[in-house]
């Protein structure tokens, strides 16, 4: 009688223990997201009605569970599991990509600095309909590398908002329309970097004064400035001597730049003046400046998109002159005005 209980018990036990395993065996991954938003909140449900049980920090990394539609169910490293949607997730591969991206702009050297003019969609490529790897809000500190005009998508659809970077843009006489992407390194709040593509009209430059203003008053729309070197004003202080590079055009141009100024302080006036203006240039960003404070010489050198050559402008004292271009091309003097 005994061993007939025991083996009953026992096939109880095993009975037991296979149907536990059949329904609580862990779930195989289906892969790994990251969080593509600061404070990302999950929810207890995938059904438009659902409460919240906790958030992630952007970049966390979150197993994904099961997947519902446009709603991934993911896990927490400490175990959370709640639902987010789609859109606010980063794959993988991405991930990785806004990796490298970031580590190649900690050592690039930037051709400019300012801060986000609006809400603003970061992406890994210039582009709009290239996938999004952060929202960056208002007033983010940036740092500027590099330009690339790029097509609008074109759609039946209305042109949205200037706030926006998800419409779609007319087509014109000659062509789709172009706009400006930069790309910028952004400092977080909380001391973290990100790095990716943003419309440059959503940026703001950190253009010291009175620069803006000057420019303003000849149309020209800044795109880069560099101090060149210092002169001294009535009480002895040094100040700063600037170049100033924009265009007068639209956006979408070969050319990151059209337009050349340079400004020197009059100490007479104890105010810039303007020393050179050429508003005839193709240029390229980055410029080289090369400064012999002993000579009190300054050159300026950058690249011709339009057909590859180099183009080199000479600064001394407050006399700018345009050099040879390196094809040999002659290339008319300017002197200072």
């Amino acid at each position: 009688m005994i061993r007939k209980m025991t083996l009953g018990f026992v096939i109880f036990l095993v009975i037991c223990v296979a149907v536990y395993l059949h329904f609580h065996h862990p779930k195989e991954s289906l892969g790994t997201a990251y969080a593509g938003d600061r404070g990302l909140t999950l929810y207890n449900s995938s059904a438009q009605i659902r409460s919240p049980v906790g958030t992630v920090d952007y970049g966390e990394p979150l197993q994904i569970e099961a997947r519902f539609g446009d709603q991934v169910q993911v896990r927490t490293s400490s175990g959370l599991v709640g639902w987010a949607d789609d859109d606010d997730l980063i794959s993988g591969d991405l991930w990785q990509q806004e990796k490298d991206l970031n580590a190649k702009t900690a050592v690039d050297t930037p051709e400019g600095t300012g801060s986000t003019a609006v809400i603003s969609n970061l992406h890994i490529e210039p582009g709009r309909d290239a996938p999004r790897v952060r929202q960056l809000k208002k007033n983010v500190p940036v740092q500027l590398f590099r330009r690339e005009p790029v097509a609008l998508p074109v759609t039946n659809l209305t042109p949205s908002g200037p706030q926006s970077d998800t419409g779609d843009g007319p087509v014109s006489a000659n062509g789709p329309k172009k706009e400006d992407w930069w790309l910028i390194r952004a400092e977080l709040g909380d001391k973290s970097t990100v790095s990716g593509w943003v419309l440059g009209r959503f940026i703001d430059l950190d253009v010291p004064a009175p620069l803006p203003d000057y420019a303003a008053a000849s149309n020209m729309r800044i795109v880069a400035w560099f101090s060149l070197n210092a002169a001294h004003d009535a009480n002895g202080r040094d100040v700063p001597q600037y170049l100033l590079v924009g265009t007068n055009g639209p956006e979408g141009s070969a050319c990151d730049f059209t337009v050349m100024r340079i400004f020197t302080w009059s100490k007479k006036k104890s105010q810039y003046e303007t020393a050179f203006i050429d508003g005839n240039v193709c240029g390229k960003l980055p410029i080289n400046i090369v400064r012999m404070p002993v000579a009190q010489v300054v050159t300026m050198t950058f690249t011709d998109p339009s057909d590859g050559s180099l183009q080199t402008y000479r600064m001394q004292q407050t006399i700018v002159r345009h050099l040879k271009s390196d094809d040999g091309r002659k290339i008319a003097d300017r002197g200072g005005r």
